[in-house]
This record gives C-alpha cells, sequence and structure tokens, in this order.
C-alpha cells in the first residue's frame, strides 16, 4: 500500500471525490499528466477535459472537468476544479441539448455567433458525454 496517492477532486459545490488511487490523469494545459506516487511537488493548471483515477485494483472512474488547479504534495493530489462531474452526476439529457445548440450555431453562418464560445460549449459537452458512457 505505499504506492498509493491520497486524491481529492474539489468543485464549488461538492467535494466530487475523496480517495486513494495508483494514478491520476490530468488533463494539462500542454497535455494529459500523470501522477504516481512519490511525484515531486507541482501546482499546474489543468483545461476542459477527463481526470481519470486508477484506484489499487486498476479500476478507472473518469470524471468531466471545465478545468482549474492541481497541486501534488507529499502522495497528496488537490484538484480544485471550476466544476467537476462523476459519471452518476452528469445529466446526459442536458448535456446532449447543449452539445446540439453549439453544433447549430457552429454551422449557421450567423456572424454575430461567438464561435470560440461555441466551440468550447461543444467540448465541454462532448467530454460530459464521453464520461456518462454515451460517446466513446
Amino acid at each position: 500500500m505505499d504506492k498509493i496517492l491520497d486524491i481529492e477532486i474539489l468543485s464549488p459545490e461538492k467535494m466530487v471525490f475523496k480517495g486513494v488511487a495508483m494514478v491520476v490523469t490530468v488533463p494539462g494545459v500542454d497535455g494529459l499528466f500523470q501522477v504516481l506516487n512519490l511525484h515531486a511537488p507541482m501546482v499546474s493548471m489543468f483545461e476542459p477535459g477527463i481526470i481519470s483515477v486508477q484506484d489499487e485494483k486498476g479500476n478507472k472512474i473518469n470524471f468531466s472537468t471545465r478545468g482549474g488547479v492541481a497541486e501534488v504534495l507529499d502522495n497528496k493530489v488537490t484538484l480544485l476544479a471550476d466544476a467537476a462531474e462523476a459519471k452518476e452526476d452528469i445529466d446526459i439529457e442536458r448535456a446532449e441539448k447543449a452539445a446540439k445548440r453549439a453544433e447549430e450555431r457552429l454551422s449557421s453562418g450567423d456572424k454575430s455567433i461567438d464561435r470560440e464560445r461555441a466551440k468550447l460549449s461543444l467540448h465541454r459537452a462532448r467530454i460530459r458525454l464521453k464520461v456518462a458512457g454515451v460517446l466513446k
């Protein structure tokens, strides 16, 4: 059990996850990064994507996130997320509607549409649908 990490994933609303893991994978701003036992101390931003926690039995638990800040110190990983959701907390219908709305905005020829905002909205909706098991 000496290769275990203490993991906390917090959003402004609640403690999303608290437990132990062998590895955690985070969508860093420069790409995915993993934290294992005895990782060097660090603080890093992360962006919208999927946080993956692998427990000591090899089971993976995924969370959607809108980004935030990660701190690694003394085998403890604290992820302060702008928003984070476990599979069971995702409102699939709402995520599907958000994806459809963003796709419609992007495919319209309307010049007043904020395309970057629509792309980010579509990306976040797809992340939530992947964690929920609707998309691959």
